[in-house]
């Protein structure tokens, strides 16, 4: 079976999961986030140091924040079976840390708790941590347990798990960044991918969901209101652009032409003095090599295009005559593939490896209405970051859906993205 139509079949029971197969997925995304952190000592050390820099955190106050971020919505929170009626600033009850003098959201609330002073907190030591990461665990299982089989009731459960899952996803990009392999997620090999099909898509026109449109189960705030919305028959590619593809961009000396960047792209390839997109070198032989977890390795031709800017995929549009998708075509070309039964031949296929850049801004819907998790969504529809689309290699299934919306600024390629391209 196409991994996309897998994607398909799974993504709604994902949002919908009850109180058994959510204490399963606790527990199986726990397991996960210890080995990442096992990997991470052993790399690093006790102390789990990293360097203060924009794309990173410190592993050891992600792995506190994780824990924190369970107590915080569940464990401490009176109106933990509200859903998404719950009172955000709802007085909480005191943090598991108190009895040692520590106090828990000082250390690791992300609203309060500034990007670069994650350095310099009294955090506690690597055991400490885990020890409150497993008692966060029990004491949420314990929880569920009780907890009312509704939506309203499951919403802070399913929440914390999405939560811990995106840190784990992180925790593999900041590998690949500091340079030393994780233990799990590598990049597929060509001995297991699908051969790429240069044949584009024809997307007749129609009308697509934006949004969650599933009805029951989770959504985050940004993917309601789900509307209808009127899209323009396009061609798109099957699959993202592959190195194949892009690297020629680099080899013909277009990549280092301002002619083919938007003004923010040539200042922030300036700004670096990128010669070629990040992980990505001539060797000796002038073959091209790629960096995977701290070791270079022959170029796979066949693989997507990945660790890029959205600058550098506009720019590569730019060079190629083609665009970055909208949102909106994205969606369509999943809703009429998966109306198509996934046929192998006309396979629109996502979320298997890259997370993909569109052209649109991360915008609220109309109607958009916060939920208690103020920070998720809200403080970052102003600054014209644009939309991520579909799932990388990293990414737990369950966390694969085609109204998620990823968002990240266009400047990041520590993230697994690439992109795909529709005709002008």
């Amino acid at each position: 079976m196409n991994d996309s139509r897998t994607i398909v079949d799974q993504e709604a029971a994902a949002r919908r999961m009850g109180k058994r197969e959510l204490a399963a997925a606790l527990q199986q995304c726990r397991t996960r986030t210890l080995a990442l952190s096992a990997a991470y000592e052993a790399a690093l050390g006790s102390t789990l140091h990293v360097p203060c820099t924009p794309e990173l955190n410190p592993p050891i106050w992600e792995l506190g924040h994780v824990g924190w971020f369970y107590d915080w919505w569940l464990a401490r929170n009176p109106e933990r079976f509200n859903g998404v009626r719950a009172q955000h600033d709802a007085p909480r009850l005191p943090a598991r840390q108190a009895s040692r003098g520590q106090d828990a959201d000082a250390l690791y609330n992300s609203s309060e708790v500034p990007h670069d002073s994650r350095w310099h907190l009294p955090l506690p030591d690597i055991d400490t941590t885990r020890e409150d990461l497993a008692q966060s665990l029990t004491d949420t299982l314990a929880l569920l347990d009780g907890a009312p089989e509704t939506d309203e009731g499951l919403y802070f459960f399913r929440l914390a798990l999405f939560h811990e899952d995106m840190h784990a996803e992180a925790a593999v990009y900041m590998a690949q960044n500091i340079g030393f392999d994780p233990g799990e997620h590598a990049p597929k090999t060509k001995d297991h991918r699908t051969p790429p099909s240069f044949e584009p898509l024809w997307i007749e026109a129609g009308e697509c969901w934006l949004g969650y449109a599933g009805g029951d189960g989770f959504a985050f705030d940004n993917e309601l209101s789900a509307t209808l919305a009127p899209v323009d028959g396009f061609e798109i590619d099957r699959q993202p652009v592959t190195w194949a593809q892009f690297l020629p961009f680099v080899d013909s000396g277009a990549y280092a032409q301002r002619q083919f960047w938007t003004p923010e792209g040539w200042t922030w390839k300036a700004a670096i003095r990128a010669t070629a997109p990040r992980y990505v070198r001539q060797g000796r032989s002038g073959d091209w090599e790629r960096c995977v977890y701290g070791r270079w390795f022959p170029v796979d031709l066949s693989a997507p295009a990945s660790h890029l800017t959205a600058f550098e995929a506009q720019a590569w549009c730019e060079w190629a005559g083609r665009r970055l998708p909208t949102e909106a075509e994205w969606m369509l070309a999943t809703q009429q593939q998966q109306i198509q039964h996934q046929r192998q031949d006309t396979a629109f296929v996502w979320g298997t490896e890259v997370w993909e850049w569109t052209s649109s801004p991360f915008a609220p819907f109309a109607g958009f209405e916060p939920h208690p998790y103020r920070d998720y969504s809200q403080p970052w529809f102003a600054d014209g970051r644009p939309v991520l689309k579909g799932g990388s290699f990293a990414t737990a299934p369950r966390m694969r859906h085609r109204a998620y919306r990823n968002y990240f600024t266009p400047e990041r390629n520590d993230i697994i993205a690439g992109f795909r391209s529709v005709a002008r």
